[in-house]
């Protein structure tokens, strides 16, 4: 069995109707579909929910649900807010300069760029708290992607004897994070 692609990756929303909206405004995502019911399928649960999928690209969904009868999400106290996020590639670096002034201009506050050497990245939070990242390939990513491919096994080795950063990736930050972002 091999995977084909993904079909859609959800997330809660505390309000359908404006995550549908921000998702339309700032990224022009379109809305493709809506569900709702009162018992969720796939345990018979009575749990009223309305579920809205958006068109990320490529044949990929971003999906939110709205659940009304449950208590406020809250994140995660044990996991940095940088960690968990969704990340969406923009054509380049043009786009991704564009998108930031976009952004910026409907209120949003944007981190960045940063350079991570093989892509540009640009973070935001969405309505519901999510972290949002648009990255950009940098001219160099694909000889970037075949070094690293080239010791990712050896770094995962490392990794899970000595729960340290193995350094076979250093020469991405040798300039140092202040000099990361722009």
């Amino acid at each position: 069995m091999k995977i084909d692609q993904i079909h859609h990756v959800a997330y809660r929303c505390r309000d359908a109707k404006e995550t549908v909206s921000w998702y339309r405004q700032m990224l022009n995502m379109d809305f493709v579909l809506a569900v709702a019911g009162e018992a969720v399928p796939s345990t018979g649960e009575n749990d009223p929910y309305i579920h809205v999928f958006l068109d990320a690209g490529n044949g990929n969904m971003l999906a939110f649900f709205e659940l009304p009868d449950r208590p406020a999400s809250t994140l995660d106290p044990h996991t940095p807010n940088w960690v968990q996020h969704i990340a969406f590639r923009v054509r380049d670096r043009a786009e991704l300069i564009a998108c930031k002034a976009h952004l910026q201009s409907n209120g949003v506050d944007v981190l960045g760029v940063v350079d991570h050497r093989m892509f540009h990245s640009i973070y935001f939070f969405d309505p519901s708290g999510h972290r949002i990242e648009l990255t950009c390939p940098d001219a160099k990513e694909a000889e970037i992607l075949t070094r690293l491919d080239a010791v990712k096994w050896e770094m995962l080795d490392e990794w899970s004897r000595t729960r340290r950063a193995p350094g076979h990736a250093d020469f991405l930050y040798q300039r140092g994070f202040e000099d990361a972002i722009e």
